[in-house]
C-alpha cells in the first residue's frame, strides 16, 4: 500500500510514517514546503503524480489559543477548512482513499456522557473547533471512501503537548495551578498511529472516535500522574515537597484566550464493533512516553 501522510513533521504524522514503515508500506510524508495543502492546483498536481491508496491527512492548525486572534483566522481556516477540501476534492478525483484526523473540539463540550462518533449535534466553541468541523463536513460530502477519526489531548515525541509544558512548568516553578473542569482521556501517537494504520488496511469507513483506554480523568488529574511517575522514577523536584499542585476552574485559567470544552469524554465502542483493536491504558501510555523521551 502507498500512503500519503500529511504533516509527517508533527507529533502524529512523524509517528504514523513510522508504524507505516514498520509494516512495509510505502509512506511519501509531506509537509509545507513539499505540499502546500493551501494551494489547490499543488494539492491535486502532487496527489497525481504520487497516486497513493490512502491519504492520511495529520496537517493542521493545531494551536488553538493563537487562532483566536482575528489577524489569523484567514490563516486557520486556509490550513484546516480549505486545504482539507482540496485534499477531499483531488481523492475524489484520483479514487483516493482519505483519513481525516478531527477532534473533540468539534462538540461544544457540554454534559457527562461520552460523544459518540455519529452524533452530529455540533458545537463548536473556538476557531480551532469550528475550522476542524468545516474539514469534517468536506471530506464526509466529497470523498466516496472516508475515515473520520477524533482524538483528544495529544502527546508524542516529535512536537510541543501537554506533557511536556508540564515538566517544564513543574521543574520552573514551586506551584503549580491546573484545570480540573475539563474532563477526558489522554492519547499517545505511538498507540494512536498503530489504530490508524491498522483502520487504513480496511475499507472499513467511516466515524470513530480514538484515545487511550482508562478511566476519564481531569487536566489535572493527568498532571498529577505524569508528576507521580517522575517521582518514581527519580526526579524529585516532581514531588509533593517541591511542588504545589492547585486546582483551578477554566473560567480562573487566565491564560487561555480561546474556550475550550468541559466535557471530551469520547465513545470508543466502535472500535469493538469493528474489529479494531482499541488502545492501551493512558497510564501506560505516559510510562513508555517518559522512556521514549529518555526519562
Amino acid at each position: 500500500m502507498k500512503v500519503l501522510v500529511t504533516g509527517d513533521s508533527g507529533q502524529l504524522g512523524y509517528d504514523v510514517c513510522k508504524e507505516l514503515k514498520k509494516r512495509k508500506h510505502i509512506v511519501v510524508g509531506t509537509d509545507r514546503s513539499e505540499m502546500d495543502i493551501t494551494d489547490k492546483k499543488a494539492v491535486s498536481a502532487r496527489l497525481r503524480q504520487i497516486n497513493p491508496d490512502i491519504v492520511v491527512h495529520c496537517a493542521a492548525w493545531t494551536e488553538v489559543d493563537d487562532a483566536e486572534y482575528a489577524c489569523r483566522y484567514k490563516r486557520v481556516r486556509s490550513i484546516n477548512s480549505e486545504g482539507t477540501r482540496y485534499i477531499a476534492e483531488s481523492c475524489r478525483e484520483f479514487d483516493i482513499k482519505m483519513m481525516y484526523i478531527s477532534t473533540d473540539y468539534v462538540f461544544d463540550g457540554s454534559g457527562t456522557k461520552p460523544w459518540h462518533p455519529d452524533c452530529r449535534e455540533f458545537g463548536p466553541l473556538n476557531v480551532y473547533g469550528q475550522t476542524k468541523l468545516e474539514g469534517e463536513m468536506a471530506v464526509a460530502q466529497i470523498v466516496p471512501k472516508y475515515f473520520i477519526v477524533r482524538t483528544a489531548w495529544l502527546f508524542g515525541k516529535n512536537g510541543q503537548n501537554f506533557v511536556r509544558t508540564m515538566l517544564r512548568a513543574g521543574e520552573a516553578c514551586h506551584a503549580l495551578s491546573v484545570v480540573n473542569d475539563q474532563i477526558g482521556t489522554p492519547t499517545y501517537t505511538v498507540d494512536l498511529a498503530r489504530l490508524l494504520v491498522d483502520m487504513a488496511e480496511t475499507e472499513k469507513y467511516g466515524y470513530y472516535h480514538a484515545t487511550n483506554e482508562g478511566e476519564y480523568v481531569s487536566r489535572y488529574d493527568f498532571a498529577a500522574e505524569i508528576f507521580r511517575q517522575m517521582v518514581q522514577r527519580g526526579y524529585q523536584e516532581y514531588d509533593s515537597k517541591h511542588l504545589i499542585m492547585k486546582q483551578i476552574t477554566s473560567a480562573n485559567y487566565i491564560h487561555s484566550k480561546a474556550i475550550r470544552p468541559h466535557n471530551s469524554r469520547m465513545d470508543k465502542s466502535k472500535l469493538d464493533k469493528n474489529g479494531f483493536m482499541k488502545l492501551p491504558g493512558w497510564k501506560d501510555a505516559i510510562t513508555r512516553y517518559l522512556g521514549e523521551l529518555g526519562l
